[in-house]
This record gives structure tokens, sequence and C-alpha cells, in this order.
């Protein structure tokens, strides 16, 4: 008989984690806890195979790589109901998610070689007797700390690009998600089954912890804004060096000549898909007063159509089940702050369920607008103009994605956003197009994953340059005369001083 156990709460019994259902609290996986020797040594043996991965070069990588590809792509619903039982994330989200992922090993493996391999760079006059080469070597073993909320998407944005480079991999996955990110590196090692070149421990914070002071040579973390800066901190310990993706307020604003039917539905979409529980998820919106009352008729209409349930529902439940009262509170001080609730409010919370709420008019220092709340949420407030909603959209320290539906001023205020990504016309598309970089701003973090900066962040740049001529202005030796160092004097006034 399958054990039950509180809905969602992953629990350690005799050294296992144990995954539970959010929405059923039956049990979904164990795992072995690992404790920090046992961190260590999974990171010595990556450091290993990570030599000899590196040592098939960029064929031999991509074509093992396309396998795993071909593989994920044969069993995605397989993965799907995974990822669906273990995080309650309807099986049609689930789905969407493997596709992008899919799509962006893919890229990895394809584009690896053109991005990072060696290549001539041009010499300029003053050094025109040596060529230039640059390449990008991998850096060894890089540990990837994954979240809940994106169980395969995330680990894979980050974990992809590192094998493509020629990285070893060790993946800390989130204690609520083991399953997902154990099938990941369980698949891989069906296709590359000579090294362990993609592994993965499991545990708690402790476990993550230990993993930034393995010794791994780079580390990638997604998470909470706040856990991020406990990742660095243990990191600058052995100056390891980190890219972080933390939270996000994202914003969407409605500018007056925007299509409010298409927008109203990438506004639902973006802010409750996956029950809300989206990093670049549209939490915050701002729509000019011009058609700020027939925009939100349209957003309530659309999310009041959603349905929520486990199974076959648009909507599934909160997976970290204190992720319930954030949610419960952030409502309540919408409301307290003169903010009203257009559809749902707090009678929408019912564990381990929130229904779709929409809430207006709220204050801008209310914690339903300046905090992350991770749920099927959404606050649409009133200015004046695109200008006050750029200002508005600005203010918080989070600096992630965000979106902008408008026609003639709707590029220039795209790049006005202070956040690493935008959409125009859409929401979160940016996520799923592989040649381009993914990555935030001021609280969100720093650093890139997916396209060509996210191939580079996995690969440190070596320079090399070669002599292939005598040299016609000798500088940098000792055996240089005083007509030398004239005739370079009288050369850089003629190059650069006029």
């Amino acid at each position: 008989m399958t054990a039950v156990h509180v809905p969602g709460l992953p629990v350690i019994e005799a050294d296992r984690l144990i995954s539970t259902s959010p929405a059923t609290g039956a049990e979904a996986g164990r795992f072995p806890v690992a404790n920090e020797a046992d961190v260590r040594r999974t990171v010595d043996r990556a450091r290993a195979a990570g030599e000899w991965w590196a040592g098939l070069g960029f064929t031999g990588r991509r074509e093992r790589m396309l396998r795993w590809r071909a593989l994920l792509a044969k069993r995605i619903e397989q993965l799907a109901e995974v990822v669906h039982v273990e995080g309650g994330k309807p099986i049609a989200d689930a789905i969407v998610e493997i596709v992008t992922a899919i799509e962006h090993i893919d890229w990895a493996a394809r584009n690896a070689s053109r991005v990072l391999g060696p290549r001539r760079v041009r010499s300029r006059l003053i050094l025109a007797e040596f060529s230039g080469h640059l390449e990008y070597q991998p850096h060894g073993v890089v540990g990837v700390i994954g979240p809940w909320n994106y169980p395969v998407f995330t680990p894979i944005g980050s974990a992809a690009y590192a094998l493509a480079a020629g990285n070893a991999v060790v993946l800390k996955p989130s204690e609520y998600t083991p399953a997902a990110g154990q099938w990941l590196v369980d698949s891989f090692a069906e296709v590359v089954p000579e090294q362990p070149v993609f592994t993965a421990v499991h545990g708690l914070g402790d476990v993550g912890a230990a993993l930034c002071r393995s010794g791994v040579d780079k580390l990638a973390f997604t998470g909470s804004t706040a856990t991020a800066r406990k990742v660095m901190a243990a990191c600058a310990e052995t100056l390891t060096p980190v890219l972080i993706e933390g939270g996000g307020k994202d914003a969407m604003i409605v500018d007056s000549d925007a299509d409010l039917d298409a927008a109203a539905e990438a506004c639902v979409w973006g802010g409750m898909t996956n029950a809300g529980q989206t990093c670049i998820g549209i939490e915050r919106v701002y729509a000019v007063d011009s058609v700020f009352d027939a925009f939100v008729d349209k957003v309530v209409a659309r999310a009041g159509q959603l349905t929520v349930g486990a199974e076959g529902s648009d909507i599934g439940p909160i997976t970290m089940p204190r992720q319930l009262d954030v949610i419960r509170g952030h409502i309540d001080a919408a409301i307290a702050s003169g903010g009203r609730a257009v559809l749902g409010g707090p009678s929408a919370v019912q564990p381990p369920y929130v229904h779709p709420t929409v809430l207006v008019d709220v204050a801008e220092e209310s914690a339903a607008v300046r905090e992350e709340t991770f749920g099927p949420t959404l606050t649409i407030n009133r200015v004046r103009d695109a200008d006050e909603a750029v200002t508005r959209a600005n203010a918080l320290p989070y600096g992630l994605g965000g979106s902008v539906f408008g026609r003639r001023r709707a590029v220039s205020i795209a790049r006005r956003l202070r956040s690493g990504m935008a959409s125009i016309n859409s929401t979160l598309t940016f996520a799923g197009m592989s040649t381009l970089p993914f990555g935030g701003v001021g609280d969100s973090g720093f650093g890139r994953i997916h396209g060509e900066d996210g191939l580079r962040e996995f690969g440190r740049a070596k320079a090399i340059t070669r002599r292939r001529a005598r040299s016609l202005l000798p500088s940098m030796t000792f055996e240089r005369t005083p007509t030398d160092v004239a005739r370079l004097v009288k050369a850089i006034k003629v190059m650069y001083g006029r």
C-alpha cells in the first residue's frame, strides 16, 4: 500500500528523502540523503568523468546529447506524469515545460562548437606581428541547484549548456521535486553509460550548502533571493563563481493602443499558469487609464473560467504548503491597503489550492505589489500613461522579466524596463527561445543561461597570441632601442592623436 504523508511536504526517514504529492500526499519516490562526504565524493567522481567528457570534443558530446534529447522526446508523457504527481502541475503544463527543455538541449548541443570552439581573432596594427586566438574551455564540474516550480526546464537550462560546453554536472534538485531531477540524471546515464558525467545529490538545504563548498568549479542556482545570498556567501569562501537566478515580481504594461483581448489572454496565462508559481510570471499589471476598466473586465472573464483541481484542471495545487500562507497574507494585505478583489479574494485560498484572484487599486507599498507572491493572483493598477507605468514597474529591486502590450510605443517601453528580458504582445515567450539569453538584474540575480551567452557562461575564455613575423615596432622587449621608442611614439600620434 502506498504511504500517505502530509501533502507536498518532503520528509526524511531512515536517511531517505520521501517526496509526496501536494494534492494527495501519496508518495512519489524515495531517494538517499547525501551528507557532506557523499557530496564531495560525487564531485570527485564527476571531475574524473568530466575529463573524459571534455575529451570527447564537441562532436562526441553533440552526438550523445542529441541521443538524450531523443530519449526525452520519446518518453515525454512518462516524464510529464512524474512532474504532475510530484509537483501537482497539470499534465498539459508539464508537457509544455518538457518541450521547452528539449528545445534547449537540441540548441545547446548543435551550437556549442560554433560559439565556444577555437577561432582566430583579428589583431591590431601595434601588434600586427601576432595572431590572436580565442577558445572557451570547460570549467570542470558545474554544480546546479534547481527549483521545484520548473523541475525539468530550469535545471536543464543550466545543465544542458554546461554539458555542451564540456563540463560534468552535479545536480541538487529541490527537496520538493527530487523524482524529476533523478529522472533526468537516470535518462542521461542511459545514453552516456560510460562515466558519471551527470549525477544528482539529494537532501535539504544543508546538501545544497555542501555542494557550494564541495570544490565545484562553478555553481548555478535558481531560487529565492534570500537563499541566493546564502549561496553566494558559501561560494565566496572558495571564490567559486556563481550564476544566480533569484526571485521576480514581473510587471506587465498595457498601453492605450493595446489589443485588449490579446493582452487579457496573455495576462491570465502569464500570471496563472503553473498556479502562478513562475519566477517570470506576471504578478503586477499597470494599465493606462483609458483602457483600464475594459482590460480588467476581460481579465476577470478569462480568469473566472479557469478550473482548479488535481486532475484535468487548468490550475493544480500549490506545491509548497507554506506558500499558501504567503499567498493568503498578500491577498489580505492588498485589501487592507484599500484594494478590491474583483475575482477571488481571501476565500480563494482553499488548501492545497488557490483559485484565481484579481486585485485592483492596490497600494504600491503593499506586500502584494512589492513581494513575490507565487500564486495565481494578479494586482492590476491604473496609471496615467506608459511613462508612469514604467516608473512603477522599475520601482522594485527585482528585474527578471516583463511584458508590454501596445503598438506605437511598445518597443521603446520594453527597452526602458529594468529587466533582463521582456516580451512584447506576449508573456513568458523569451524563456522558450533558445537563441536568447535568460537572466535578471538587481535582486533577480546575474549571469545568463540559454543562447550564446548561456554557453559562454559555462566556459572560461582562453586567449592565446602567436608570433607570426618580426616586430616592426618592438616595444615589449629590453632589446628595443631609443629609435624604436621614437618610432612607436610617432606611430601612436599618427594613429590616435587626431
